[in-house]
């Protein structure tokens, strides 16, 4: 048992202001680089809105209002401003201290999770479970999009559930014709439930893969702690936003089935691939490899395959990785609101803190953290999990469905505020799920 140390600080519930002082000038310039990235990406919708308005520089404007570039733009702003203030050297020994795996595993997983044959197979396994449920196929069809895929999750990783939920659903809900408020409505809800969904094992979820092997959290604890909480409220969650999407699901067409046979020798080397670069997932040079040999077979049998979605995925890395060196220079100040706070309240502070940076980065400083209580580490995750739905930074895979569900909405771009609005009502109900049972 780790031993607990007293703590030397201020009193619980008080942060004193010095105890939040940066000790580098450039400290204060990435809190400000961060907060400048965070109301970029409420105001992406703005700037697709400038373009159409002066033609002259639409480019400019719709560069500005791709969320998937916000970080990254701000990131290379940080790494200037430090080459700038402290030197060339300093700030490429920064920029490569950084820890980029997860950037780099969510890129290769959506575009394996998105190839033909996966989607082939998927599609095979939700017809087959969509004739034991006593709706219509549509319906069922959804239904199963955000609920099963998402608690699929914690085996598959978060990444991999989201993409391919996201290309499910894509089709079906994500249409212009359907109100907005329901889209977003729906993208909060399946947000949410990837966030949550994947807290069943100890490998899926990174803020939970944070954590894991600090504090001794196996799968089996997972499950009997958080998993069952999270697999209800993702079920009352999909019920909600399929009921609300009734009227708009019935007729439509849900058969994503391809018209072209696939080999069942090819789905099954894709699905190897898949389950391998997910085994190897702390490991990036091994997973590169494996990806690398997965574009030869795609590109060997490319009569059996759509486009690789490789641009989508590079943006959403490219998002991911600018938030890895946007948010490696917060902790000064997140980690005493983390150990400034009672048990109780760090449960609804860190899914308040979760919406403005990435869950695993908050539960990563939690790790950190001596003498942290049982309740206190229960708290900061569930937390940290149950608000990952609220803001596209707050859970890693969000940006992934972001890319692959954006073109549904009006002017092909996702209102921050609206994904906000339309993640609450879910999100309630996981905090309910995680703080009351």
């Amino acid at each position: 048992m780790r031993q607990v140390h007293a703590k030397v600080g201020p009193p619980r519930g008080f942060i004193h202001f010095v105890h939040l002082m940066p000790t580098t000038l450039i400290e204060y310039i990435a809190a400000a680089l961060f907060a400048a990235a965070l109301l970029h990406t409420f105001a992406a919708k703005v700037f697709e809105g400038l373009s159409k308005r002066h033609p002259n520089h639409a480019g400019l404007f719709h560069l500005l209002g791709e969320v998937e570039v916000v970080f990254g733009f701000w990131a290379i702003l940080l790494i200037s401003v430090m080459a700038l203030t402290n030197g060339s050297d300093k700030a490429l020994a920064y920029a490569e201290s950084r820890q980029y795996t997860e950037p780099l595993f969510v890129f290769v997983t959506m575009v394996i999770a998105a190839s033909k044959p996966v989607l082939y197979a998927v599609s095979a396994a939700i017809e087959f479970l969509v004739r034991f449920i006593p709706v219509k196929q549509s319906l069922a069809t959804a239904w199963l999009g955000l609920a099963a895929v998402p608690l699929f999750g914690s085996a598959i990783t978060e990444p991999a559930a989201m993409t391919i939920a996201a290309l499910m659903l894509s089709p079906q809900i994500f249409r212009i014709e359907i109100p907005e408020r329901l889209k977003y409505l729906a993208m909060g809800v399946l947000f949410v439930n990837v966030s949550i969904g994947g807290t069943l094992t100890s490998f899926a979820a990174p803020p939970v893969l944070m954590v894991a092997s600090t504090w001794g959290w196996t799968s089996s604890f997972m499950m009997t702690t958080f998993g069952w909480k999270a697999a209800l409220a993702v079920i009352i969650n999909a019920t909600i936003a399929v009921m609300a999407l009734k009227s708009y699901l019935t007729n439509t067409n849900v058969n994503a089935a391809p018209k072209i046979k696939i080999p069942k020798v090819l789905i099954t080397i894709h699905l190897f691939f898949l389950v391998g670069v997910v085994f190897l997932a702390h490991h990036p040079v091994a997973f590169l490899g494996l990806f690398l040999m997965f574009l030869g077979v795609a590109q060997a049998y490319e009569r059996f395959q759509n486009p690789l979605i490789i641009k989508e995925a590079l943006l959403v890395a490219f998002f991911l990785a600018g938030l890895v060196l946007l948010g490696g220079m917060q902790q000064w100040w997140l980690q005493p609101v983390l150990t400034g706070i009672s048990p109780e309240a760090l449960f609804f502070g860190a899914v308040a803190l979760t919406a403005v940076a990435d869950n695993a980065a908050l539960t990563y400083l939690g790790s950190l953290i001596n003498g942290i209580s049982d309740e206190a580490k229960y708290n900061l995750v569930a937390g940290a999990v149950a608000g990952g739905g609220l803001t596209i930074i707050a859970n890693a895979p969000n940006p992934a469905g972001l890319a692959l569900l954006r073109k549904g909405f009006t002017d092909t771009s996702v209102s921050a505020g609206q994904l906000f609005l339309g993640a609450l009502l879910p999100t309630l109900i996981a905090m309910a799920a995680f703080f009351f049972f």
